[in-house]
């Protein structure tokens, strides 16, 4: 029989994702639990395994697709015969088939009730007079991760004409420097400008599948030249590929000034909406210290040649996430966070240490849990392991969640500093800026000394400016004199 895998909530309060690339195509044989998809939520990258043993016969979304939770994303030819009641037969192969087949069918069920349906006729909009309340929404998960209970809720869904698209009118001699937009019915139907005189533009109507978008934008073909030789005009793979092997000076003329605009989806959707929260949520205050890490640096190069350390990257960065577990202990009002609800401070006698990561697809923040246990050089294995994961687009949300203070690092950058926001739920975030030779005092004589500067954000709900000086202070003290991390661990 015929099953169709829906997306699911992989149990973070998923309203869409993004499909990222296919690892299964039709006709190939696919086992339970194999992974067949990678689809990008609002925080990472998550690989998606099929509940069923079959052959795939189709896929319903391409790779940089949209998709909404609940909706269909693969169809799989499965051994199972039909029976009366709709549901398919015990699975082939499979030794614990019927439990894979009840989350299966679990995982469609919430699916389906995540399709929003027309109203009954008579029936009572929810909170209307005399209505019942409201039941509390379920979530999907993933295949064998049970059902919980939320109260997340479902972005509404965009309308759509109930007739086709009809492309825009394109004036004859159009008289405004500036066209107002359109509301676009075709999500793959987007219109751009380009030049048709000096002094006028004109109206493109592009219709092309996301995949033959990006063909074009990595081969710098402009769609709005191309006449699509597909179904309704559309442009192919093959028209991008016979546009890029014309000369340059034969294609389309690129017009002064020309914009580019990048959908916000993803991770950098997820980050810009948590540091618009952050910021206009916690009143932020930001100090700075310039100071001499002169001996961190040789405490780095001596750490490099101890044997324990031969497996792992031993780096500032390292000392400097040492010195901010030291400190907060001692300060511990600095790793804590605000209750709006509650109206309570929360104090946590842990500290997830989170390392700030830029990646192709955006800033993250996964954690070190627990990291106030660790040694140094079990410390040092995480941040690498840590860092690896973040660049390759690979960290789970678990990772990512509970976070209590963050390092971000900006001097790989090569700037000095910044003023960094709070990850939400925090109290504190302490940028790190780039080491550099420069002048400085050393008793009462000058000399050059590798120098770096300290940035801490606190929300001043919870830290007061004494606070925050004395763990800023605290941290620098460490920084110029490593030995001190012994003194007070």
């Amino acid at each position: 029989m015929r099953r169709e895998f829906k997306l699911p909530d992989v149990g973070e309060g998923l309203t869409e994702a993004e499909i990222v690339r296919w690892h299964a195509k039709p006709g190939d044989t696919v086992k339970v639990n194999q992974i067949v998809v990678e689809i990008e939520t609002a925080k990472s990258i998550v690989e998606l395994p099929i509940p069923w043993d079959g052959v795939v016969s189709g896929l319903m979304a391409d790779e940089g697709q949209t998709i909404d939770v609940g909706r269909p994303i693969i169809a799989v030819d499965t051994d199972e015969p039909d029976d009366a009641s709709g549901n398919g037969g015990r699975r082939a192969g499979a030794a614990d088939a019927g439990g894979v087949k009840a989350d299966a069918d679990r995982i469609e069920a919430l699916a389906d009730d995540m399709v929003p349906r027309p109203p009954a006729e008579g029936a009572v909009e929810p909170g209307a007079h005399g209505s019942p309340a409201p039941k509390e929404e379920r979530q999907a998960v993933l295949v064998g991760y049970g059902v919980k209970t939320g109260t997340t809720k479902r972005r509404p869904r965009k309308s759509r004409p109930d007739g086709p698209a009809q492309p825009p009118v394109v004036p004859a001699a159009p008289e405004p420097s500036v066209i107002p937009a359109t509301p676009v019915a075709n999500p793959s139907r987007v219109e751009v400008t380009a030049p048709s005189g000096p002094a006028a533009l004109r109206r493109v109507a592009v219709l092309a599948k996301p995949p033959v978008r990006k063909l074009a934008k990595d081969l710098g073909v402009d769609l709005t030249a191309l006449v699509g030789s597909g179904p309704n005009g559309s442009i192919t793979r093959d028209d991008v590929h016979a546009a890029a092997e014309q000369p340059a000076q034969e294609r389309a003329i690129t017009q002064q000034g020309e914009e580019e605009r990048i959908p916000v989806k993803g991770v950098r959707k997820m980050t810009a909406q948590a540091m618009v929260t952050s910021a206009f949520t916690a009143p932020h205050v930001t100090e700075f210290l310039q100071l001499d890490v002169t001996e961190t640096m040789e405490a780095v190069r001596r750490l490099r040649t101890i044997p324990d350390f031969a497996e792992v990257k031993v780096s500032p960065l390292l000392l400097v996430a040492k010195a901010v577990l030291t400190a907060a202990r001692r300060h511990p009002m600095i790793n804590s966070s605000w209750d709006e609800a509650a109206q309570e401070i929360v104090v946590k006698h842990y500290v997830n240490l989170g390392i700030a990561a830029a990646t192709p697809r955006g800033l993250v923040v996964p954690n070190i849990k627990s990291a106030h246990g660790l040694s140094l050089p079990e410390l040092a294995a995480e941040l690498g392991r840590l860092t690896e994961t973040a660049r390759a687009g690979r960290t789970q949300p678990a990772e990512m969640a509970g976070g209590t203070i963050t390092i971000t690092n900006v001097g790989v950058f090569g700037v000095d500093t910044g003023t960094p926001i709070l990850n939400p739920g925090e109290a504190a975030i302490l940028a790190f800026g780039q080491i550099r030779d420069m002048p400085w005092v050393v008793d009462g004589e000058l000399a050059v000394r590798k120098v770096t500067t300290l940035a801490l954000s606190f929300d001043h709900r919870i830290v007061d400016g004494e606070l925050g000086s004395l763990f800023l202070r605290d941290v620098g003290a460490m920084l110029e004199d490593p030995l001190r991390m012994l003194a007070w661990s």
